[in-house]
């Protein structure tokens, strides 16, 4: 822990908090990040990886204006090996990630329409299909199960591959690789690999893609090959793009592990989800605001140029995270933000982050999410946990928290 004074004239700078990679169980919410948000709205911090120390806003108002402001930079971070949490860090050109505007619209254009509610609404027949096979195949083999594995990995994965044009031989190998960019457990030789592993067969699906005559069938990888053959985008940029997109599914297949673990861990939540199915899309927004998503803070943005904030002068050229986990959890927007409401009304989470750089793929989640918890407890009314809440394994160095299994019964 570090203090510094502002030598330009300003207060004292709060001191530099080291914020450790934990391996938490269950749902609890991060003690290190809990400490911080008690200590200010806006803090310093030095992470397990990376350079030097970067700043936290963790107050709602404050994220959503600092992720709207063009002063504070995603590009610029490209340049940069900022304090953070993911072992390996290369930025790949084009990504919608470490873009600013107007580049970030160019570049999300080309595929805009493959997340659309209205594309969304189309899926559902096919991702409801896919999902039905699944529960077919798990009931037929009779409980008990992991939900993890015979659903919650399988579902999200084959609907992102359909959305995204990946040859039904090749999903194995591409899940393997986002497995692994997502996991912290290796190091940052894994990392890299996987890395490299998977951008590297990105280029080549989406160059062949571009080599081809025709109409694009409507997947990711046909409409990039389809602006790379225009000139609307580089082949680096239309790498670039992919790649998030394709690893996307991972979120999903944790981000439900965990909303099916408070489910099946509160029976009076179980209970309204069953009694009343009007009511689900509401209370898995609930869930979706309270579940911590995620390990620590994500990307962080560059300041451009000198910001005061909340007191504080950010200088051009620091470093800047928002904490989505902790804007949740903020009592000024959230009452009693530590307790699931099932009602709660308005509910204007930042689950999927927001501004320029909100999820892509936010109404393919929903849709996803919505379909895998209905269906569960439409299918199986009986379903409940195998083993006691406490011996359900969670995932170790990671960066998307979740459940590691998830034995039932039914």
């Amino acid at each position: 822990m570090t203090e510094e004074t502002d030598a330009l004239g300003g207060p004292v700078r709060p001191p530099v908090r080291d914020w450790p990679a934990l391996d938490l169980a269950g749902t609890e919410f991060d003690p290190v990040l809990a400490d911080l948000m008690r200590e200010g709205p806006l803090t310093r911090i030095r992470l397990p990886h990376g350079d030097g120390w970067a700043w936290l806003a963790t107050r709602h108002e404050d994220v959503r204006s600092i992720t709207t402001d063009p002063r504070f930079s995603r590009a610029a971070l490209m340049r940069r090996q900022v304090t953070r949490l993911a072992p390996h860090f290369s930025p790949r050109p084009g990504s919608l990630a470490f873009a600013d505007q107007p580049d970030h619209n160019r570049l999300r254009r080309p595929v805009a329409e493959v997340f659309t509610p209205a594309a969304a609404q189309r899926l559902r027949p096919r991702a409801q299909e896919i999902l039905d096979a699944l529960l077919d195949s798990l009931v037929r083999d009779g409980p008990p199960a992991d939900l993890v594995g015979r659903v919650l990995e399988p579902f999200p994965v084959a609907v992102v591959s359909e959305v995204m044009g990946v040859p039904v031989a090749e999903r194995d190998r591409v899940h393997a690789w986002t497995r692994r960019i997502v996991s912290t457990s290796g190091g940052a030789e894994a990392a890299g690999r996987a890395k490299d592993g998977l951008y590297g067969w990105i280029t080549g699906t989406v160059r062949a893609r571009a080599g081809r005559a025709g109409r694009p069938d409507g997947s990711v990888y046909s409409l990039l090959g389809a602006e790379v053959t225009r000139g609307g985008i580089s082949e680096e940029e239309a790498v670039g793009l992919a790649g998030p997109l394709q690893i996307g599914g991972e979120a999903v297949t944790h981000n439900c592990g965990q909303l099916l673990f408070l489910v099946l861990t509160r029976p009076d939540l179980l209970d309204r989800l069953r009694e009343r199915p009007e009511e689900r899309d509401t209370v898995l927004e609930e869930l979706l605001r309270y579940v911590p998503h995620r390990s620590s803070v994500g990307l962080a943005r560059i300041a451009l140029e000198d910001v005061t904030l909340r007191g504080a002068r950010i200088r051009a050229g620091e470093a800047v995270y928002v904490s989505y986990l902790a804007a949740n959890r903020d009592p000024e927007v959230f009452p009693d933000p530590d307790r699931i409401t099932p009602g709660r009304d308005p509910n204007p989470h930042l689950a999927f982050g927001n501004g320029p750089h909100h999820c892509t793929a936010a109404v393919l989640g929903r849709l996803l999410t919505g379909l895998v918890v209905g269906t569960l407890l439409d299918r199986l009314p009986e379903l409940r946990l195998a083993v006691p809440s406490e011996e359900v394994p969670w995932r170790r160095k990671t960066m998307i928290r979740g459940p590691q299994a998830l034995p039932v019964t039914w």
